[in-house]
């Protein structure tokens, strides 16, 4: 038996997963309290204990993991214009698998700068200008950077006539100092994966270390990448396919957590009709979206507030009713639903964090009237013609109608020129395999898409 250990070090749980390369099965998965406080291991090892060891003890091939214990991969990003070199940046960290706390625009204000300092970001990517356009933000802002009183990871993503002098500003007090390809090369031309290697690189070399997972890899081979990352990979691998074994297509995944709800969607999001006309940034084939008020527990006032209405409409329920539910999750945000009252609002918020999530990561259409009649611009990508939707997450797994939680990714026709899938079909990632699988694809991909296809179930 060649039995493979993955770990996902979360902030709340450490998920561990063991499969047998040989069989391609699942041994095991269980989870325990992430340990970061005291050593990271210790939750490791009581998630692990609770699978059945084999006689003789488990004599694992690999040993692999991925995290988003301390916060995450918390970045900060910075560019020049904040539809263009800005939101380039943001993609790229997004990409990488970070919690993108702050995006400037321009040269950074002293307010800019306090919140850079209060924040404490694991990473400062710094862009501005395309190859050979406005030199002086970027410097500008290296300049005001080198300036403050803590000293960050930063990766240097802009204009390449001056990134190098832009790198020697930072050395002052920054380290380390990484130059990655411009995110924005050319105007509206999108190139982030330089950057997300090296946002990679600084946080296997650094934050491992920074943030006390280092002691993990005592045991383990190495923590690979930010749980996001993982996810992400698998995403794209289950879509892809790898060699002579067939992916899904085109797809997207929703987790719905405790804090957040993350999209990722894998297609190409093109116009799905030949009269619509494509306009703002090119999307990234694989993208993700993370939305901060829209989880289950402690972001559960914020999904109430922006659901409003839809979700008292969904439930029959009084204002009253919904502010008590709301009241028993303040008081324990580990509470899981005790009543069918409970249960229904727990599915009742899901739809909604489901609902909002999708609707900003899919594209929009809208109308433009001129005097040659009327034209439709797509911004984003359409997702209309997208056929699989896996859902992941507690309130996902937990539930017996998953599928009617995942409805709120499907296209409504009262909100038209919002471009969800039409007629998707949807799976469930009953294991809560996917980060295993993406940290799974390093070694073996066929085997980890070979897995996933057996192992998300459809509903």
């Amino acid at each position: 038996m060649q039995a493979v250990l993955l770990i996902d070090f979360g902030s709340t749980y450490t998920k561990v997963t063991v499969v047998d390369l040989d069989a391609e099965i699942i041994l095991g998965t269980a989870r325990a309290g992430t340990t970061i406080e005291t050593n990271i291991m210790e939750g490791m090892k009581a998630a692990l204990a609770q699978i059945p060891e084999p006689r003789g003890g488990w004599n694992f091939v690999r040993k692999l993991a991925c995290s988003s214990a301390a916060g995450g991969l918390k970045m900060i990003a910075s560019g020049l214009v904040k539809e263009l070199t800005a939101e380039a940046a943001r993609r790229a960290a997004l990409g990488a698998g970070a919690r993108v706390l702050e995006v400037f625009s321009y040269e950074l204000s002293p307010k800019d700068l306090d919140r850079i300092v209060v924040s404490k970001p694991d990473i400062l990517l710094l862009a501005g200008g395309t190859d050979g356009g406005n030199k002086e933000v970027i410097l500008k802002n290296a300049e005001l950077l080198s300036n403050l009183p803590i000293s960050l990871p930063v990766v240097v993503a802009g204009n390449k006539v001056v990134a190098a002098q832009a790198e020697e500003m930072l050395r002052k007090q920054h380290n380390p100092v990484v130059v990655a390809d411009n995110v924005m090369p050319d105007l509206g031309v999108l190139a982030v994966e330089s950057a997300r290697l090296a946002i990679r690189e600084v946080y296997l070399s650094h934050i491992i270390k920074a943030k006390g997972l280092d002691k993990a890899e005592e045991y383990l081979e190495r923590i690979m990448m930010p749980t996001p990352s993982a996810v992400l990979s698998a995403a794209e691998l289950l879509a892809q396919g790898e060699g002579s074994e067939p992916g899904l297509g085109e797809l997207m995944i929703v987790d719905v957590g405790g804090a957040t709800t993350d999209v990722h969607s894998v297609a190409k999001g093109d116009p799905s009709k030949p009269s619509v006309m494509l306009k703002g940034l090119p999307e990234p084939y694989v993208k993700r979206t993370v939305e901060g008020d829209l989880g289950m527990r402690y972001s559960s006032e914020a999904l109430v507030e922006i659901a409003g209405r839809g979700l008292m409409d969904y439930l029959g329920w009084t204002e009253e009713q919904v502010t008590g539910q709301l009241e028993l999750l303040k008081e324990n945000p580990w509470r899981i639903p005790q009543t069918v009252e409970e249960a229904k609002f727990d599915v009742a918020m899901g739809r909604m964090a489901v609902g909002l999530a999708v609707d900003r990561h899919a594209g929009t259409i809208e109308v433009v009237y001129t005097p040659f009649g009327a034209s439709y611009i797509q911004n984003g990508k359409d997702l209309t013609p997208l056929t699989v939707v896996i859902g992941t997450g507690g309130v996902l797994l937990h539930h017996p109608d998953p599928a009617e939680i995942l409805k709120g990714a499907v296209f409504n026709s009262q909100e038209p020129t919002i471009l969800k899938p039409q007629n998707p079909t949807f799976f469930l990632d009953k294991e809560y395999i996917l980060a295993a699988m993406g940290l799974l694809r390093e070694v073996s991909p066929q085997i980890a898409l070979r897995m996933m296809k057996k192992y998300i179930v459809k509903l």
